[in-house]
Parts: C-alpha cells; sequence; structure tokens
C-alpha cells in the first residue's frame, strides 16, 4: 500500500511541476540589467528594491531565477523548456537545498535564437555571462538539456568552472529519446501545444504497473492545462535547442574536461539508457559516477542533495 500511494502521489506532483501555472512567470518577471561590483549584482536604477532580484534577465539577455544568499556562486544551465524565459519558482525549487551554501542561479537561453545555433554557441552564451556577472569560476550543475550544454562549456571554458555536476545527462541521447524531442518540436512548430506537452509528459511520467493506471488521464490533464495557460508565443527557442541537441555526441571530447566532475543520475531514466552515463564517466580523467535505482528523470531526492553538497564542499585544491 505504502507503494502504491508512494507511485500515485509521485504522478500528481510530477504534472504539478510540469504545469507551471501556481506560480505564474514570464511576464510579471523583474527584468534588470546587471552590474559586477564588490561580488554580488546591482538591480537597474529604475529598479526600486535594496535585495537582488529573484528572477528576471541579465545583461545579455540569459533569463534566471535565483536562490539563497549564500558566500558561493553556483549556476544551473536548466534542462529544456518550452520558452527561455525565468521560469515558475516550484520549477527551480529542487536546488534551494544549496541555499545556504550558496546563491544558485537556474539559468535557461537567452531568448530570440537564431536558426542554426548550436550547444557550443549556448555554452559561449553562458561563459560570456558567467565573466560578466560574476568576474570569474563558479560552480555549475548541468541537468538534462542543460548538461549537455555543460560538457562543452567545461571542455571550452575552464577557466570558468570550479567543480562541475552532470545532473541526468550524457554524452548523446539515446535514439528513441530523440525521435521523441523531435517530435516534441514539429508539434511545436504547428502550434500544437497540449500534443506537444502530453508527448513529453508521457515519456517521462511513471510507466510501472500501477502508475501505468492513473497516468495517462493525469498526463492529458497536465498538458491540457499547461497547453492552454503556458503556450510560448513562438516555439523557436524549444524547436532550435532541440535539434541543436540531436546533432550532440560528445564521446571524442570528453577527454578534454579536466575540472573534477560528478555525475547523478537513475538507472530507470527514460532519456540516457545506464551505460551511456557510464561511458561519459569513463570519458572523463577526473569523473565519479553515482546511480540511484528505480529512478526517473531527472536525478533528486535527498540522497542526491546529499552527493551533490558532498561533492561541492570537499576539500578544494588552491587552483580551486
Amino acid at each position: 500500500m505504502y507503494i502504491q500511494k508512494k507511485s500515485i502521489r509521485a504522478i500528481f506532483l510530477y504534472v504539478l511541476l510540469t504545469v507551471r501555472v501556481i506560480y505564474p512567470a514570464g511576464d510579471n518577471c523583474t527584468e534588470f540589467t546587471t552590474v559586477r561590483k564588490s561580488g554580488s549584482l546591482t538591480p537597474h536604477p529604475n529598479q526600486q528594491t535594496n535585495q537582488q532580484p529573484d528572477k528576471g534577465y541579465f545583461a545579455c539577455g540569459i533569463p534566471f531565477n535565483r536562490l539563497g544568499n549564500g558566500p558561493r556562486t553556483a549556476v544551473v544551465f536548466q534542462g529544456l523548456v518550452f520558452e527561455n524565459k525565468p521560469q515558475a519558482d516550484m520549477m527551480v525549487g529542487m536546488y534551494r537545498f544549496l541555499d545556504t551554501l550558496y546563491s544558485v542561479y537556474v539559468a535557461a537561453r537567452k531568448p530570440g535564437l537564431p536558426q542554426g545555433y548550436t550547444l557550443e554557441n549556448m555554452a559561449d552564451d553562458y561563459a560570456d555571462m558567467i565573466r560578466d556577472e560574476f568576474g570569474g569560476p563558479v560552480d555549475i550543475i548541468g541537468v538534462s538539456t542543460g548538461g549537455s550544454i555543460a560538457l562543452h562549456f567545461a571542455a571550452d571554458h575552464p577557466d570558468l568552472i570550479r567543480r562541475l555536476v552532470i545532473q541526468s545527462s550524457a554524452y548523446t541521447l539515446s535514439e528513441e529519446s530523440k525521435a521523441l524531442q523531435l517530435k516534441v518540436a514539429d508539434l511545436a512548430k504547428d502550434r500544437h501545444w497540449i500534443r506537444s506537452y502530453a508527448a513529453i509528459l508521457g515519456y517521462m511520467a511513471p510507466h510501472n504497473c500501477i502508475c501505468r493506471i492513473f497516468s495517462s488521464p493525469l498526463v492529458w490533464l497536465g498538458a491540457l492545462v499547461a497547453g492552454i495557460l503556458e503556450a510560448p508565443e513562438n516555439p523557436d527557442d524549444l524547436v532550435i535547442t532541440v535539434e541543436a541537441e540531436d546533432k550532440l555526441n560528445f564521446k571524442e571530447r570528453l577527454s578534454e574536461i579536466t575540472v573534477p566532475t560528478l555525475i547523478v543520475a537513475g538507472e530507470a531514466d527514460p532519456f540516457y539508457p545506464v551505460e551511456l552515463f557510464r561511458e561519459t564517466a569513463e570519458g572523463i580523467p577526473e569523473c565519479k559516477l553515482i546511480l540511484y535505482p528505480k529512478m526517473g528523470h531527472p536525478a533528486k531526492g535527498k540522497q542526491f542533495e546529499r552527493d551533490v553538497v558532498t561533492f561541492f564542499t570537499e576539500i578544494r585544491s588552491p587552483s580551486d
């Protein structure tokens, strides 16, 4: 009975996390430019506040949500989103476990990506932002699609990263997952938002025998609400990001990543078979892999939190 209740709760939680309507984001978020001063972000002069904004846009145009006011800086490269804007609070809350140690910036890609933009281009955008806003190396978490970008970032901009966590990502997607994401993008091109949300929700939802009874109607309920209330004005950023990740195969460049790296992932992740996580970890010279049994996408939970904190707070070398 406990397992059944836990599975049912997981489905409801998944739908709630996907339907970003409890804490609306985007139009009501604070837009500002920032200036690097004494190790902190300074809001735009027109913004009447003495505190750092908790969501907005960096000067380069990258949207972010900020969590915590800790002494260190961590930047999360966000996973695939339907619209490049600051996200609803509940969509980034999984990183609050870091908010006493870090000021955490959960950053998506900048809106208005040009056609043909690559993951490498997106990594360069993050590099420009980190140089401009933080002036030096930070700790990085790359989740899912953000993890794909973080691999490029770590190889191309090692001077801007202290430690790297790859959360539920690998050097490439499985072929099945590539096909799924392209289907989501094709539906988005035609602005079939409900079907597009349903496709990715259904792929990520639990599929054991108990959950299967409830998952289909809940997936479509979540997709209906999200497709009506959270339909992007333009599908291009989603489509361009999916097309860029579809081309990803970073295996031959993994050895170029020289920063300390932790890969954390669930063994039941629908986007990446376990072999891809293992091969990614084996290709990075200084890398530790932690897999969580029966966990899907993305990795999360108390043990995940402990593992990330332990990795980030290990005794650092002078170069860190």
